[in-house]
Parts: C-alpha cells; structure tokens; sequence
C-alpha cells in the first residue's frame, strides 16, 4: 500500500530522507571531486558540515578585516597588501 512520507530536495533535485543529508549532497556538489576518483568528496562535505560555526567565524573574520582595510589595501581579487 502507498504511503506520504517527507523527502528533502537536493539542488540537483534527488531526494533525501533528511535535510542534513540532502545540504551534504549540495555541499559534495560545490566541491567536486576530491581526492583520486573523488572519494573523499563525501568526507570533506561531512568535515564542512560538522564544523560550520568554526568555518562561518573565520569567513565572518575574513569579512570583517576586508571591511576595515582602508581600500588602497585591497588589491583586485581582495588580497590585502601593507599599506605604509
């Protein structure tokens, strides 16, 4: 007998049982293919996940030094040079 249960889409429209599974599958999408074959691919995504706070602090950093280097610092590409 047929029966409704809850699905969660991935960007690449595959369904997943969880949403943590279906960010995953988006995650191992944006990195490609890691490692020899892509077999690490999965854990790296896996990494990412587990230690978003860590990775969104540093980028929330990364922001805020950019925001307060005078602009004849940030080169093209946002690398920042010493300004004398």
């Amino acid at each position: 007998m047929a029966s409704e249960c809850t699905a969660y889409r991935d960007t690449k429209g595959g369904l997943h049982s969880s949403p943590e599974r279906a960010t995953l599958e988006d995650l191992a999408g944006v990195l490609g293919r890691v490692g020899d074959e892509g077999g690490m691919t999965s854990g790296v995504a896996r990494m990412i996940f587990d230690k978003r706070s860590e990775i969104e602090r540093i980028f929330a950093e990364h922001d805020h030094m950019l925001e307060a280097a005078p602009p004849a610092a940030i080169e093209p590409g946002h690398h920042i040079r010493a300004v004398n």
